[in-house]
């Protein structure tokens, strides 16, 4: 039998913002692209109204929606892990390619975040071997890890960066307090940019099901205390989405124990004390994305089973839902990643079969309250085929960024601005 969960409007508990109405498409309709890319045009054309005369002068500003440039490995295979440097012009990603030997080409590149150039190669090989990229953070430090494969098994897990990302090069290791049994997976790493500190899910292979979950320091290569996670029912079936809230130490775990229509379950891990504990979250079916805005407290979710966005006060661990516009709560058209501009306090959500388009994928911006800003349409990263799940990577400051696709093989990035 279900529970009865209270939705409160979520009241912005730090920095004392008011949350607004939460109700779907039909009382706050999207904005237009058009009427985004009028705004953009003011804003940057302020300026050069001064210097031509008082002429309506703009230089032409790109709508709201996919954009023109495309990433494509550097040799055709399937991409595994991408992020880009919200504080810098590059991006990283990993590619695997089934050479004709039955051998593997796996590789890790650098690419220019304004023209889609691969910069260089800076780590490749050609065994059973394979590189992942588990993302940017901290400052510009990219992070990777490399399977080493002996026959059909996983023998060894070795963590590098390139510190900073423009390097260019793999310069440093991290080394990752977990024994050989714990893997950390592609969404383990809870890819913190501008914050020294991230957190880790280490998933638990050794049929205990007995997770990890600890704060780190990569680029100085050093860690706080492990937590093991002892619900292995909701968070050790699926490895679950992680946030992690720099203002309180808390990893936030999305988790559920995957049965349809039941509810998702939250986990909060205290990082200083290395204490656990969990509370039956909002929608339904396990959760497929987590992002938390740490100053206002507010943190972002996605179910699986009814195509819902949820929006939390962690203080209260109260949640509202918004349903993803034109999806009738139908699992098909459920959310997926979900990431946190700080810069412009926005939300934004994966939809991988697009509910507001005619096809193909949709990018949805909401506020932190939960109006739903921008929906951005004309995307692809639904494929069936993806390894490791579609990841939006923004860079806020210039209200851009990256996401899987459109290509069916998954060898190349989509540019979009927001």
């Amino acid at each position: 039998m279900k529970s009865s969960i209270s939705t409160p409007v979520i009241p912005g508990i730090r920095s004392g913002i008011t949350a607004a109405n939460t109700d779907t498409e039909a009382s706050n309709p999207p904005r237009s692209v058009a009427r985004m890319s009028l705004i953009r045009c003011a804003l940057f054309c302020f300026a050069p109204l001064f210097f031509h005369g008082g002429a309506a002068y703009c230089q032409a500003i790109p709508p709201a929606g996919p954009g023109p440039v495309l990433v494509h490995s550097k040799f055709g295979g399937q991409i595994f892990g991408f992020d880009i440097d919200q504080n810098g012009t590059e991006g990283l990603l990993s590619e695997i390619k089934l050479l004709s030997n039955g051998n593997v080409l796996s590789a890790v590149e650098t690419f220019d975040q304004t023209s889609g150039d691969i910069l260089g190669v800076v780590a490749e090989t050609q065994t059973q071997d394979n590189f992942i990229t588990l993302g940017v953070v901290g400052k510009s430090v990219g992070l990777v890890e490399h399977e080493h494969v002996q026959g059909v098994f996983v023998t060894k897990r070795t963590f590098s960066t390139l510190n900073p990302l423009d390097a260019n090069k793999l310069n440093g290791m991290w080394m990752p307090p977990i024994d050989s049994k714990h893997i950390i997976m592609s969404t383990g790493v809870s890819r913190n940019q501008g914050e020294p500190n991230s957190a880790v899910f280490a998933y638990d292979n050794s049929g205990n099901f007995i997770p990890d979950v600890f704060e780190t320091n990569v680029a100085k290569n050093t860690f706080g205390p492990i937590v093991q996670i002892t619900d292995s029912l909701n968070f050790a079936s699926v490895p679950p989405p992680i946030a992690f809230d720099s203002v309180t130490k808390q990893a936030i775990l999305g988790g559920g124990d995957g049965c349809f229509d039941c509810f998702p379950v939250i986990g909060l891990v205290d990082l200083v004390k290395a204490t656990f504990s969990e509370f039956t979250g909002t929608g339904f079916g396990f959760i497929n994305g987590i992002a938390v805005d740490s100053a206002d407290g507010i943190f972002c979710t996605t179910t699986e089973d009814d195509a819902n966005v949820e929006f939390y006060n962690l203080a209260t661990q109260q949640g509202t839902n918004v349903i993803l516009p034109g999806s009738g709560g139908q699992q098909f058209f459920s959310g997926a990643d979900v990431e946190f501009d700080a810069t412009n306090k926005l939300f934004l959500v994966a939809q991988p079969n697009s509910s507001s388009g005619s096809s193909g994928s949709t990018i949805y911006v909401y506020s932190t309250n939960g109006t739903l800003e921008e929906t951005l349409n004309g995307f692809s990263f639904s494929n069936v085929s993806n390894v490791v799940p579609a990841h939006i990577a923004l860079h806020p400051s210039l209200r851009s960024g990256y996401v899987d696709g459109p290509d069916a093989s998954v060898d190349s990035l989509q540019s979009f601005t927001y």
